[in-house]
């Protein structure tokens, strides 16, 4: 039986998440205590074909749906972005800076090292986190400065930025679901960045776009995703460009 939006959203599939992304997977692990430095050590350049030397680099900067948990190298969010811009005419060099298990407060704590760390000054940077503070049942208002501080270093150092939001759950009550589903396009348009509203949009509904677990995706969703998310960062390149 399909599901619906709002059923995955509702189902115990959250709690699944938590505890998935806890452990960690193929894309790596976080239990909230490592350094940046550690969180860091298992970051990769998306395991693609070669680009030129000269190509934007785009960082992918999130949790476990970016990190690539439960897929073979090479399947992860990162890569596939990278094959997608490619088919579409937009070189790109896209780097995997997906840790799973990552809160926003532990994205803030590892940005500044990842940019430091990198060979040259990103194009782009997507931030896909904040999934996990939802489930921790963290206040929205955190998520929201932390996600707020990261855009904020990013504007201090000339990076343009991207989200890829989540949705809250309404079994976390109408309050908290409405807080938390306004942080993304509000600091969106506070920062000036490129939006993709909702991660997982057009996989929910169909169990076989998704693991065991019911919430990541398998190879071929996360490549549906990348397909969607594609266009928006093509076009935060180019405005970026201009």
């Amino acid at each position: 039986m399909a599901w619906t939006m709002v059923q995955w959203l509702a189902a115990g599939g959250a709690a699944i998440l938590l505890t998935a992304c806890s452990d960690g997977g193929a894309g790596g692990s976080d239990k909230g205590s490592r350094s940046a430095d550690e969180a860091n050590a298992s970051l990769t350049v998306a395991p693609t074909a070669q680009v030129s030397a000269d190509a934007p680099l785009v960082v992918a900067f999130g949790d476990s749906l970016y990190a690539g948990y439960g897929l073979d190298a090479g399947e992860g969010f990162a890569p596939e972005l990278q094959r997608r811009l490619a088919a579409a005419g937009t070189e790109a060099a896209v780097f995997n800076a997906g840790v799973s298990g990552d809160t926003t407060a532990a994205g803030l704590a590892r940005l500044a090292f990842t940019l430091d760390g990198l060979p040259k000054k990103p194009a782009l940077v997507i931030i896909g986190l904040g999934g996990n503070d939802m489930l921790r049942g963290i206040g929205p208002e955190t998520t929201r400065s932390n996600l707020d501080a990261m855009l904020a270093e990013l504007d201090r150092r000339g990076i343009p930025a991207m989200l890829t939001g989540m949705l809250a759950p309404p079994n976390l009550g109408e309050d908290y679901r409405t807080a938390f589903d306004a942080i993304y396009p509000e600091l969106a348009r506070k920062h000036d960045a490129a939006l993709y509203p909702f991660f997982l949009e057009g996989l929910v509904g169909n169990r076989a776009l998704f693991l065991p677990d019911g919430i990541h995706p398998t190879a071929e969703g996360i490549d549906m995703v990348a397909e969607k998310v594609a266009p928006v960062v093509a076009g935060a390149l180019g405005d970026a460009q201009r």
